[in-house]
């Protein structure tokens, strides 16, 4: 289980009540309840916070992983001409 630290936890918010989180086992737990009166909780992926309203988070864990990352070209040390 990857520990994200105490630095990246005081800057991420809750992306649906605004709170704070704090980590519970792989996942990050709000610390004010959401519309259901439960808190809301992210999956943490790799050592990544997926940080998507909860009615979000099924369609981004289900596409393939060359959907979530662009093909870039090899970086060359050639200057771009314009």
């Amino acid at each position: 289980m990857p520990k994200i630290s105490a630095e990246l936890l005081s800057v991420l918010r809750c992306p649906v009540t605004g709170s704070s989180l704090v980590q519970d086992g792989d996942e990050l737990v709000s610390t004010m309840p959401g519309e259901t009166g439960e808190m809301l909780r992210y999956p943490i992926e790799d050592g990544i916070p997926l940080l998507l309203p909860p009615e979000l988070l099924p369609a981004a864990t289900s596409a393939p992983s060359d959907q979530h990352d662009a093909v870039l070209p090899p970086a060359t040390d050639q200057p771009v001409e314009h």
